[in-house]
């Protein structure tokens, strides 16, 4: 007996329509409030219709655009970074050895822990008077260095501590995909005389390159998305030097009292995520592009 078309969508139905409501609903609601002014702790009903004074507001906001500029560098060096890393770490460890399992299982425990105990004990070990990190600098004959209050060594702190959080997530995905890998492949191509950087680079990267775009666009959306970290670690300080996009977002919300404005930025703020979660999946299966 045949099975009716139908019935994938029978019982796959519910489970879309309900994501769909999920992910419609918000996104909805933040360009719907966008054409809005309306504060916190009145009732809608009492919302003024703004047209597209809110847009025009926040896209004619120098501080808007600053923000987003200093989020694609967050995203770009924090996600290049731990990619990086990430792979190179699950190459190293691909194959077992003794305190390998050890080793990962204490790998993965920073990304295990909430972002605000994350922000405070980077906080700790920023610090400039008592700071860890000056102290083991201390050691080298280098002098303290105040990490959170100049803009340099800022962005490069919250940099750390994301690296720090989420490397192992990338790692834990390669580790996988590596996993799943031919052996038959591995076994054919080492008969053919590849060397080790061959066998990397043309046969087991290539094959994993669907997880490793996935792994690509999740980093991305999160790096774009993080707020408790930095909120914690630095405000978006000194001046706006670590302020990213969902940090003013947050600002212009909850201090400023503006959320037409606010729901405008997170537009932005949605746009361009998507835009380059697309770009990051075309280019990132050349293989399934020239299928």
């Amino acid at each position: 007996m045949r099975r009716p078309a139908w019935l994938p969508v029978f019982y796959v139905g519910p489970a879309v329509l309900v994501m769909a409501a999920a992910c419609l609903y918000p996104v909805v609601s933040a360009i719907q409030l966008g054409f809005f002014d309306w504060g916190l702790g009145t009732p809608w009903s009492g919302a003024r219709w703004a047209g597209l004074d809110n847009f025009v507001s926040a896209f004619s906001n120098p501080r808007v655009w600053s923000s987003l500029w200093t989020t694609l560098m967050f995203a770009a060096v924090c996600v290049s970074a731990e990619m990086v890393l990430g792979i190179a770490l699950a190459l190293a460890l691909e194959h077992p050895v003794r305190g390998t399992a050890l080793f990962r299982t204490l790998f993965i425990l920073p990304m295990m822990i909430a972002p605000i105990a994350v922000g405070l004990a980077w906080r700790y070990i920023f610090d400039a008077q008592f700071g860890l990190l000056n102290a083991l600098l201390g050691i080298f004959g280098v002098a303290p260095m105040g990490w959170l209050a100049d803009p340099t060594l800022a962005f490069i702190a919250i940099v750390i501590a994301d690296v720090w959080q989420w490397t192992p997530f990338v790692f834990i995905m390669m580790v996988a995909a590596l996993a799943n890998v031919d052996g038959a492949v591995i076994e054919a191509s080492r008969i053919d005389g590849a060397r080790w950087w061959q066998m990397t680079f043309k046969v087991k990267l290539p094959m994993v390159m669907n997880v490793i775009a996935i792994t690509l666009v999740m980093r991305l959306i999160d790096a774009f998305r993080v707020l408790e970290v930095i909120y914690v670690l630095t405000f978006g300080g000194p001046g706006d030097s670590t302020e990213i996009l969902s940090l003013h977002i947050y600002k212009t919300a909850f201090v400023g009292q503006q959320l037409g404005v606010a729901a405008a930025v997170s537009v932005l703020l949605l746009v361009v995520v998507a835009a380059l979660s697309w770009a990051a999946l075309r280019l990132s299966n050349p293989l399934k592009e020239s299928a």
